[in-house]
């Protein structure tokens, strides 16, 4: 019989189940664990080939007939922030993001369910009690990071964790080449300050004073609205058959 290391990723496939973003579609994803001392190394493979984590799982699409889902990553070192994008950026130059351990709070739950029942209340995520978000944030072996956004106000003096009103929050992957964003939430009562934008933003800046190369964004699905966003954030690489190609469209919105 032959013996494979016990390092050695074993890969599973989903059943076919509805498409979250596409009408009519069947989605399959291959998935397999990340555990063990070389679970940041893994990841940081996995990630570079096109998967995603959530909690201790890496996964990527793996549908029969369907191939819109593309893996995006930010060109850090070369991003050009746009008018509006500017715009957004002294829009929430009140607020102040600080980078923590991989630990939850009620807090950080108060906030994540508000968004939830705003935004996605008919989603996947949308019945996840204060343990399933606990999990969701502490189920990593990786180098995994909370970057809490807070409002600081003409009173507030920001000097760490628990300081200032709770306005976004981010998980985040620290990897080798980049900071991949796994999850990330807001207060929806501030819709007018496009914070998932702010966010994306100041991951590009962090990106880039840590002399790190890349922002994974996970997938852009060509021919659904709400992912549109993603290519915004130019320039961008796409993962395809020949690996990441730089993408270039000239009819974003910038």
């Amino acid at each position: 019989m032959t013996q494979h290391p016990t390092q050695s990723p074993q890969f599973f496939l989903t059943a076919p189940s509805p498409c979250p973003y596409l009408d009519g579609q069947f989605e399959r994803k291959v998935f397999t664990h990340l555990v063990g001392d070389k679970a940041s190394e893994m990841n940081d493979l996995l990630t570079q080939g096109g998967f995603r984590r959530s909690q201790n799982i890496a996964y990527r699409p793996a549908c029969e007939t369907c191939r819109a889902c593309v893996s995006v990553r930010i060109l850090a070192q070369e991003f050009s922030a746009s008018r509006n994008m500017k715009r957004v950026l002294q829009h929430n130059s009140d607020l102040v993001g600080a980078m923590h351990n991989a630990e939850p709070s009620t807090e950080q739950y108060s906030l994540f369910r508000s968004y939830l029942d705003a935004r996605h209340r008919r989603g996947g995520m949308s019945d996840m009690t204060v343990l399933d978000y606990a999990m969701m944030v502490e189920d990593t072996h990786v180098d995994t990071k909370v970057i809490e956004y807070r409002r600081r106000g003409p009173d507030t003096f920001i000097t760490g964790k628990g300081q200032g009103e709770l306005i976004a929050v981010a998980l985040t992957d620290k990897m080798a080449d980049g900071l991949s964003m796994v999850y990330s939430y807001f207060n929806p009562d501030f819709e007018e300050r496009s914070l998932g934008t702010f966010m994306i933003l100041d991951h590009i800046a962090r990106a880039r004073a840590m002399g790190l190369p890349h922002v994974y964004l996970g997938y852009w699905v060509n021919g659904s609205r709400k992912m549109n966003y993603k290519m915004r954030f130019m320039p961008q690489e796409h993962l395809g058959p020949k690996g990441w190609e730089r993408y270039t469209n000239e009819a974003v919105s910038r």
